[in-house]
């Protein structure tokens, strides 16, 4: 499992030495994903998104959550002056609560998580084009990312990765959602 991405690190350095060997210069440039991930403008676009395709379903879970106290304050308080039918009555409301809420926040998670996904997969995909396009403009050969264990400020093209998703208009990335 380990030797694929070893063998084919070992075939980007090899032909790398390769071509510094022939007197080719060998332009190599870092980008630091999390950072973009942060600090793009189309992030904050789809954490804002996200917040009102789902502010309405969480705040129904904080409506039945203020529902189920108010019973379970009732109970408590009126239960020696109820009937034992009422109290029953009562007692089945709760859990039929209790049972309704943890279904709901079981379902507003996986939603939430598979909207995120998606929103992070457009992102990702809108990064990387843009991290193409900027290393086909400035005539870089590698970029290299994640799992870097040292870059130097003079390889890092991240702030220009950022520059260029600001620089973007909101219709291109609409169009780019809409594309996937």
């Amino acid at each position: 499992m380990h030797r694929v991405p070893l063998l084919l690190v070992l075939a980007i350095f090899s032909s790398m030495l390769t071509g510094v060997a022939f007197g080719e210069d060998l332009k190599v440039g870092f980008m630091d994903t999390s950072r973009v991930l942060k600090d793009a403008p189309q992030s904050e676009l789809a954490r804002k998104t996200l917040k009102e395709e789902f502010n309405p379903r969480d705040q129904k879970i904080v409506e039945m959550q203020k529902n189920l106290k108010e019973l379970s304050d009732k109970q408590e308080r009126d239960a020696k002056l109820m009937s034992k039918s009422e109290n029953i009555k009562l007692e089945r409301k709760i859990v039929s609560l209790k049972r309704d809420i943890k279904r709901a926040k079981e379902e507003f998670n996986e939603d939430f998580n598979l909207r995120r996904n998606e929103e992070l997969a457009k992102l990702h995909k809108l990064i990387n084009k843009t991290t193409v396009s900027v290393a086909k403009k400035l005539k870089y050969d590698i970029i290299l990312s994640d799992n870097v264990l040292y870059n130097s400020k003079r390889v890092d093209i991240t702030d220009m990765i950022i520059k260029k998703l600001q620089d973007l208009k909101p219709d291109s990335t609409n169009s780019i959602k809409k594309s996937n």
